[in-house]
């Protein structure tokens, strides 16, 4: 069976002009499925994991819509409202859909937190086709009389597990309330909790359902190690990897590595710069304009390693990420597959390797059981064979309190296990002791079947008054 391309979908000339410009030829396995549905009309529950090319599964369809359906929209008003759980990835959104409906000369707009309302308040006078938004903002303007959602058309939750482990439950409910009852609602998400498919019911109205990749897989291509590390040796073990990895990759090649704190964070990326690495943060008490600013530094290479938080984690999509590290393991499994979806985009492989302290072997379990493998070892300079033997044995393992090992000052470190207090020299083929240079270890296990991103993201189009039964929200 011959492979289907963008020209076989039945997406409108204006559209099919903008792939071809940015070169996409061949969608991503969820575009291919999710937009000849949403071209019918059908709302949508679909699962797949981070990087899989979701934004533009729905956004080809919507605009596809509106090329074929134009109409002006009224004061304040909006025809597609799309909610996101973080800002970042409202930014990555907006512009997927400034980028495929060059040609049609649409409203688009985005309203977020950590900035000033004024922007926005002019924006959303005038009405706009699309609106991408944060949930807390959106309910503040429209409680201020700023935007009216009353003849939304169409509806999509971008992401709807993290929205739900952020909280927004209620609001998303009452934001749905406002909205009419016949409406196109799509639900993207990157796993398929219980509580998903409770909000799919309450939301959709007998709804298609698409499932890429089984809940808690990760793509094939990224080659996943852990390393059993004291905690007071992190630090020193992450400046040798970083370190490695710019020797030996090329100059366009970004590292991500991701803290469990915002202070880990911070200081991480100053430890990085100490040593001469262009390094810088990303995380909650920057303000947006600061964070916008690193995001555009590191996708143009200025920063080549980023160290990030979860809750900016599913905003980052960034080409030539090759190498994603866990400087903490993360407290929720799920987690563990949204960061190292980072790299392996587009189609193409990744590294990523995270850090287990003797506080963090239950959380590594966790992500075994997620992911239904064991993660191969990758052995290093500093690794500790008593947390292995922790891990490998089964004894019992308490999840560490909140927080993470990132905010360590500056390389406090205790001597490591293998004798010696300083580190010697990195010469290979030392006869005592393991040799710096990492080596995995093990197998693979059975690795599921790759998932390509190597389109956009984003797409459908506005169905005939569909809608469901919905409950309504508390107040905040």
């Amino acid at each position: 069976m011959s492979e289907i391309t963008f020209q076989d979908l039945a997406l409108a000339d204006p559209i099919q002009r903008a792939l071809k410009a940015k070169g996409y030829t061949t969608p991503s396995p969820i575009q291919a499925k999710a937009i000849p549905v949403l071209l019918e009309g059908h709302d949508l529950l679909a699962c797949a994991q981070t990087g899989t090319g979701k934004t533009a599964a729905f956004a080809l369809p919507v605009l596809d819509g509106f090329a074929r359906n134009p109409r002006k929209p009224f004061r304040r008003g909006v025809r597609c409202l799309i909610l996101t759980p973080t800002r970042e990835l409202a930014v990555q959104v907006t512009e997927s859909f400034k980028t495929y409906g060059e040609g049609l000369g649409l409203k688009i707009g985005m309203v977020f937190g950590g900035v000033s309302e004024k922007p926005q308040i002019k924006a959303l006078y005038g009405g706009l086709d699309v609106l991408v938004a944060t949930v807390g903002r959106l309910l503040d303007l429209k409680q201020q009389g700023h935007v009216d959602i009353s003849q939304v058309d169409t509806f999509i939750l971008d992401e709807a597990d993290r929205m739900l482990d952020m909280g927004f439950i209620r609001d998303i409910r009452k934001i749905a309330a406002a909205i009419p009852q016949q409406r196109h609602t799509l639900l993207f998400s990157a796993t398929m909790a219980p509580e998903i498919t409770e909000l799919a019911n309450s939301l959709l109205n007998n709804p298609q359902e698409i499932r890429i990749a089984p809940q808690g897989t990760t793509a094939e291509k990224i080659d996943q190690h852990v390393l059993f590390v004291k905690k007071t040796d992190k630090q020193a073990l992450l400046l040798d990897l970083i370190q490695e990895h710019q020797h030996k990759s090329a100059n366009n090649e970004l590292s991500l590595i991701f803290s469990r704190t915002k202070h880990g964070a911070k200081n991480l990326a100053k430890k990085l710069c100490s040593v001469g690495i262009e390094a810088d943060s990303l995380h909650g008490n920057k303000s947006q304009n600061a964070r916008q600013k690193t995001l555009d530094m590191y996708k143009k290479g200025e920063v080549r390693v980023l160290v990030a938080t979860d809750v900016a984690a599913r905003g980052i999509d960034v080409k030539n990420i090759t190498l994603v590290i866990n400087f903490d393991l993360p407290m929720e499994s799920d987690a563990y597959v949204h960061r190292i979806g980072r790299t392996a985009r587009a189609g193409t492989s990744g590294k990523a390797l995270s850090f287990c302290s003797e506080d963090e072997v239950a959380l590594l379990r966790q992500v075994e059981k997620l992911i239904k493998r064991r993660v191969p070892i990758y052995q290093h300079e500093y690794h500790a064979a008593q947390i292995e033997h922790h891990h490998t044995s089964g004894a019992p393992a308490q999840k560490p309190k909140q927080g993470g090992g990132g905010g360590g000052r500056g390389g406090n470190r205790g001597p490591r296990s293998g004798g010696g207090g300083k580190r010697g020299p990195r010469s290979g083929g030392g006869s005592g002791g393991a040799q710096r240079s990492a080596r995995p270890q093990g197998g693979t296990g059975g690795n599921p079947k790759p998932q390509s991103d190597s389109r956009p993201t984003g797409g459908f189009q506005k169905g005939a008054g569909q809608r469901s039964n919905r409950s309504r929200g508390r107040n905040r």
